[in-house]
């Protein structure tokens, strides 16, 4: 049975997640992989999650890079990663990233290096903005679990049984 502080942090979440779809920061594919998770693996979204904000670092660095070098400007280059981005960011949810990629390629695909460059502002701000949220998420989740006095079985403990 869950205890009255469960209740509450169970109620932030939901009420953090209802923002972030109303704002279109998360799509329904956010609830797909929440879906995936169960008891023998009960850190599956934060784990993806966190391969994708570590992934996603590496490329927004690469395109930071490739759009501040004027020689090396090439828009097929910028579209490689931006394609493993909205890729990635499609598997999580994350809307709001893969919309700005979209438009990011548009002025890519355009030569407009200046409209590039601002889109890019707009990708990091976004990216900080749910790697911010999803970490508020994944720690009142974390919260929820230690007040529920949840405990999930010891794989070693089974094996010795």
């Amino acid at each position: 049975m869950l205890g009255l502080e469960s209740y509450r942090l169970v109620a932030d979440m939901n009420r953090l997640l209802a923002l972030l779809f109303h704002q279109g920061v998360l799509d329904e594919q956010f609830l797909q992989l929440q879906q995936l998770q169960d008891e023998s693996s009960p850190n599956f979204v934060s784990e993806v999650v966190n391969i994708y904000f570590n992934e996603s670092e590496k490329l927004l660095r690469n395109l930071r890079t490739l759009l501040m070098d004027r020689e090396q400007w090439e828009y097929k280059r910028v579209g490689v990663h931006l394609n493993q981005l909205i890729g990635s960011s499609s598997s999580i949810g994350a809307n709001r990233i893969r919309n700005v990629c979209v438009a990011l390629r548009a002025a890519s695909e355009q030569n407009n290096r200046l409209g590039c460059l601002r889109a890019l502002d707009v990708l990091e701000h976004e990216y900080c903005y749910l790697k911010n949220k999803l970490h508020e998420f994944f720690h009142i989740e974390q919260q929820r679990v230690l007040a529920a006095g949840i405990r999930y079985p010891n794989p070693m403990q089974q094996q010795q049984q």
